[in-house]
């Protein structure tokens, strides 16, 4: 059986599969990386989108020997350590949660279209075309919208910054960059 070996989050991998086995199945049964999810199977619900070298794609429809050698991020990959992407804290902020199965996938598609665009209009957000059975897109375009593009405050490469409520002067209760570094919310004078 063909060894493959690439980075996921962040870490050297080496595993014994077929070339053709769904990148997918080789991340969720061999590595137990549980956040890309099992959707549709055919590349339309988007609901296991992840990252080939920074770029979205859908691991059931992409075969593990292209992997080989680059480096696969999933939604398990986007937090430095506690720290949270803006995006995560985004959902967080737009009460985004609610079956919770597609948000993973939501989550990595709105990182890849913020690397892309700086400002994504509604046609851009509309366009990564994942789906929500619960009917949350209004919410996760605000999210999307909100959330600040890769490398924006003093965060590193992913863009990790302590982030402020949207209410000025105030914290909300999901701002959990404040409620993490036991302070008071950013935007306080």
């Amino acid at each position: 059986m063909p060894s493959h070996t690439f980075t996921v989050n962040g870490k050297s991998v080496t595993v014994d599969a077929p070339d053709d086995l769904p990148l997918l199945w080789v991340l969720r049964d061999l590595l137990g990386v549980r956040g890309p999810k099992y959707g549709c199977g055919i590349d339309i619900c988007k609901a296991r989108t992840s990252h080939l070298d920074g770029e979205a794609v859908n691991p059931c429809v992409v075969p593990v020997a292209e992997a080989t050698g680059r480096e696969v991020t999933t939604i398990e990959g986007l937090a430095d350590g506690d720290r949270l992407h803006p995006a995560q804290e985004a959902w967080l902020e737009q009460d985004m949660a609610q079956r919770g199965f597609c948000q993973p996938g939501q989550i990595m598609a709105a990182v890849a279209l913020l690397k892309r665009t700086k400002n994504p209009t509604d046609a851009d957000i509309d366009a990564i075309a994942n789906v929500c059975r619960c009917g949350t897109h209004f919410r996760i375009r605000e999210a999307i919208k909100s959330a600040p593009p890769p490398g924006w405050g003093d965060g590193g490469p992913h863009g990790h910054r302590r982030r402020a409520s949207t209410s000025p002067g105030r914290c909300s209760a999901r701002c959990m960059a404040c409620r993490r570094a036991n302070s008071s919310c950013v935007q306080r004078p």
